[in-house]
């Protein structure tokens, strides 16, 4: 397949448009790039560009992500953070934007779930059920203690 020959400013503006439509993070912009053929002066200039505009910010990102996946999604902690460092983000920034999610919110998300995955669950014993929507409830990134700690 032949790739379409751009001049800088009309990559300059699909990178700025590809930030505008949704908040994106560097490694999904350093991505983007790759579709087109850049010398790294040009990246960088870019890069440089985008940043001082403040159409990429990382904090932003981050922020933006941990409520989309935590209030749309419905994923826990772990899994939203197994994620952002997927997409290069630093744990520290992780951390620091994870008051995002209100506590509370959170503990009847998880409560919710368990109770609607749990009434699903039929023909097995007590314990069987329990510990299956335990398992879901992990794969969906709560932490097992947060879960435990709703039923004590």
């Amino acid at each position: 397949m032949e790739k379409k020959s751009f001049t800088f400013n009309e990559i300059k503006l699909k990178l700025m448009n590809y930030c505008v439509y949704q908040d994106r993070c560097h490694a999904e912009v350093e991505q983007k790039m790759k579709e087109f053929l850049l010398i790294d002066e040009a990246k960088e200039e870019i890069m440089l560009y985008l940043l001082q505009e403040n159409y990429l910010n990382e904090e932003r990102f981050t922020r933006s992500y941990i409520r989309g996946k935590f209030y749309i999604k419905h994923w826990g902690k772990a899994k939203i953070k197994m994620n952002l460092k997927q997409k290069q983000i630093s744990e520290k920034l992780i951390n620091s934007c994870f008051d995002e999610i209100d506590e509370d919110d959170y503990l009847k998300t998880i409560r919710k779930i368990y109770e609607d995955y749990y009434a699903k669950q039929s023909g097995l014993k007590e314990y069987q059920r329990k510990s299956k929507t335990i398992k879901y409830l992990m794969g969906r990134g709560f932490e097992y203690e947060k879960i435990n700690d709703i039923f004590d």
